[in-house]
């Protein structure tokens, strides 16, 4: 499957802001959608009634919900007018919803929904309108069909973006499959010996050339070859079968839990793979005051220790694959140095959370394909690798 334009995954979107009447579930009228008209081009003209999760995501955590839509004429029997509307029922998701949180109505190819409520002026809000293309007031419901011809090929961003979504943008390639066996065998190696071997399957890539470039290829690659090897042992898990119901949710959590932790030590074991080669003095790892864990210092740990040695010649780097509101953690690193820097993987993080990372002295750092998910009045704030 090409898994590389938008149009793989949605045939259709249509967004806009909730009013306080929509939101508030003691006045919504009948829990329906307001502006609907350009929702034929989505729904049709006849009465339809589908299955649809439900998402309230917001930078700290989210819920998930399933249920159902129903579109139907109000005046169906009418023999000259039509009054469309678009029921939603309640739960746990539109309990919470606000005025002003962004709502993304998305179809899927195999023709279900994803209702999507995004808590508004979050990051997640910043990254799925830059995604999507979305602009304007949105006071009514604004619609688009994704067609292949017109499709663009995802980014880097775009692919971390859906997958925020639960939607999986990488699969496995069978043809790494006897490779990755004949190195590891059947189980998950230390991500450390992963990273190293997924660079080792790309001899032409080269820090040295583009370090953002040659980071983000390795982060790629890594992602495909894991994918690779979970989905052998997963579909051996699966044909065994399970004792019961709590095992299987067990194991689901073990593959979620594994994929999330290697993530954010994969791209720390990258990053320190092109310090070295560029040479730099660095401490991966180190403990400083109150048991505060850095995930790098420069120099050394020995030279920050040092009260002699001269605070404007050390720097440190905090590293987070996805930061939301998480950045503030390292603010308490490396308490000598008043001045921070933190590389992610985040796209699009509002300007009011750099506006504070800047007012707190921390330095944002991201590979330059990212940049361009940022607003104008962001970019003389960000750093890239080279």
């Amino acid at each position: 499957m090409n898994r590389g334009q938008l149009s793989n995954y949605f045939t259709s979107i249509a967004v806009k802001r909730l009013s306080n009447v929509e939101a508030n579930l003691e006045t919504s009228n009948q829990h329906e959608f307001n502006g609907v008209a350009q929702l034929k081009k989505i729904f049709g003209q006849e009465r339809v009634k589908v299955s649809s999760k439900f998402l309230y995501l917001t930078d700290e955590n989210s819920l998930i919900e399933s249920g159902f839509l129903t579109w139907y004429d109000a005046r169906e029997n009418h023999p000259t007018r039509s009054e469309y509307r678009l029921y939603f029922p309640t739960n746990d998701v539109t309990k919470v919803a606000q005025s002003s949180d962004l709502l993304i109505l998305l179809k899927l190819k195999d023709d279900t929904f994803v209702t999507i409520i995004c808590a508004s002026e979050s990051t997640i809000e910043s990254q799925l309108i830059w995604l999507f293309g979305l602009s304007g007031e949105l006071d009514n419901f604004d619609t688009k069909v994704f067609e292949d011809q017109t499709d663009e090929e995802l980014s880097f961003a775009s692919k971390l973006i859906i997958e925020e979504l639960g939607i999986e943008t990488v699969s496995g390639n069978e043809n790494y499959l006897d490779l990755i066996l004949e190195k590891f065998g059947e189980e998950f190696p230390s991500t450390y010996e992963f990273s190293s071997f997924a660079r080792s399957t790309l001899p032409d890539v080269s820090s040295l050339d583009d370090p953002d470039k040659a980071l983000v290829t390795w982060i790629e690659r890594e992602e495909l070859l894991f994918k690779t090897l979970e989905e052998f042992k997963v579909n051996k898990k699966l044909e065994a079968g399970f004792d019961d119901v709590d095992n299987f949710i067990k194991y689901s959590l073990s593959v979620h839990n594994r994929r999330k932790s290697r993530i954010g030590y994969a791209l720390e074991y990258h990053l320190a793979k092109i310090f070295d080669d560029y040479e730099l003095n660095y401490a991966h790892g180190k403990i400083t005051e109150n048991r505060s864990k850095p995930d790098f210092i420069f120099p050394s740990i020995e030279d920050y220790k040092k009260e002699s040695y001269p605070i404007e010649c050390l720097t440190m780097l905090g590293v987070k694959s996805t930061c939301k509101d998480r950045w503030r953690q390292v603010l308490s690193e490396a308490a000598r140095l008043s001045m921070k820097n933190l590389f992610t993987l985040e796209p699009s993080i509002t300007v009011n959370q750099t506006d504070e990372m800047r007012a707190n002295n921390l330095q944002l750092i991201l590979p330059e394909d990212l940049h361009s998910t940022y607003d104008d009045l962001q970019l003389d704030y960000l750093m890239k690798l080279s």
